[in-house]
């Protein structure tokens, strides 16, 4: 389950981010190459966050359609399914362009005044 290494960057990449401040949301964008099961993802995310300044904060996830360009035809086609092929002409010969991201785009934290007050 790759998923709990996924969620341990996460977590590890926004507890950083915050400081001291509480993290309320945590958006990640997830190519369709990476094969991400968003609710194991999610599962993973809550136990991994436990103690941290990540622990209760909502993931959500954005996902990446695969999309490829023919170096044959130059087309650039969507991509849902294997072996990877150009939609146009057929051809095996694809540079992939976009489905294999894994980044936290943005994170959304708590106020320093409403950690100070104990919000």
């Amino acid at each position: 389950m790759h998923e709990l290494a996924i969620a341990d960057s996460i977590v590890r990449i926004a507890s950083e981010r915050a400081g001291p401040r509480r993290v309320r949301t945590v958006r990640v964008a997830a190519g369709y190459l990476r094969q991400v099961v968003p609710d194991a993802l999610a599962f993973a995310f809550e136990l991994v966050a436990l103690g941290t300044p990540v622990e209760g904060a909502e993931l959500e996830l954005r996902a990446v359609l695969a999309e490829a360009r023919c170096r044959t035809c130059g087309a650039r086609t969507e991509q849902d399914a294997f072996p990877l092929c150009c939609g146009t002409c057929g051809a095996l010969d694809v540079e992939v362009v976009a489905g294999e991201e894994l980044m936290v785009e943005e994170l959304e934290l708590e106020e320093e005044a409403e950690v100070a007050h104990g919000r």
